[in-house]
């Protein structure tokens, strides 16, 4: 969703919840508070953009139970779990899970609102690149057959003379391919040009589905 990333913090601690919750407003951090995993669950969908802050022990469901299951439902908002001395083989099991951290209390504050701040810079990074992966996915649909068959031979390494053998054309028409698939992409280097076929998955997405379908 659009708008300010917000901190969600669980924890069935009040005490706790509302420090946490003081602290990061005080660092200007927008916030919601949940009292359990459950409770952060029943406002889905509608629960904002941003990170989660949560306690690895709770009842009902654990800090790596609700972030499996954040996962199995695709949703991936950075998760911070925060953990006991006790509790640190269940914070690396959430590490191992796909937790952007963990803190072992007691921790420093700005050691949280570092590790907030980095949940939510890759946030605002995952959404640039996800504009940036549609926005090139337009110019690869804007690719003849043949230039995409040409620019296959170009990821894959080949020289203008094997792609010109493969296709059954000269080597002068795929140079003049190569120079439409650059000009159309934007791309001033074939090496930018293949960080744009990895950015947005072609050709081996669309190879692999022309496999599929032969």
């Amino acid at each position: 969703m659009s708008g300010e990333p917000v901190v969600h913090v669980i924890d069935d601690d009040e005490a706790v919840r509302r420090s946490l919750d003081f602290l990061l407003r005080s660092a200007r951090f927008k916030t919601r508070t949940y009292e359990n995993a459950l409770s952060f669950l029943n406002d889905l969908p509608d629960i904002p953009s941003g990170c989660i802050v949560t306690d690895v022990k709770m009842p009902e469901m654990s800090g790596v139970e609700l972030l499996r299951y954040l996962r199995q439902k695709n949703l991936r908002m950075p998760v911070i779990i925060i953990t006991g001395h006790a509790d640190v083989p269940m914070a690396v099991e959430a590490m191992k899970s796909g937790a952007s951290d963990f803190l072992e209390k007691p921790f420093d504050d700005e050691v949280l609102l570092n590790a907030v701040r980095s949940a939510l810079a890759a946030v605002e990074n995952a959404s640039q690149r996800e504009i940036e992966r549609a926005e090139l996915q337009q110019r690869f649909a804007s690719l003849s057959r043949r230039e995409r068959e040409v620019l296959e031979g170009l990821v894959a390494g080949k020289p203008n003379k094997t792609i010109a053998y493969e296709l059954g054309i000269s080597p002068r028409t795929v140079e003049i391919y190569r120079a439409n698939v650059m000009t159309k992409m934007r791309a001033v280097s074939l090496s930018e040009l293949v960080r744009m076929t990895l950015i947005a998955g072609f050709p081996s997405e669309q190879a692999s589905a022309r496999r599929s379908s032969a």
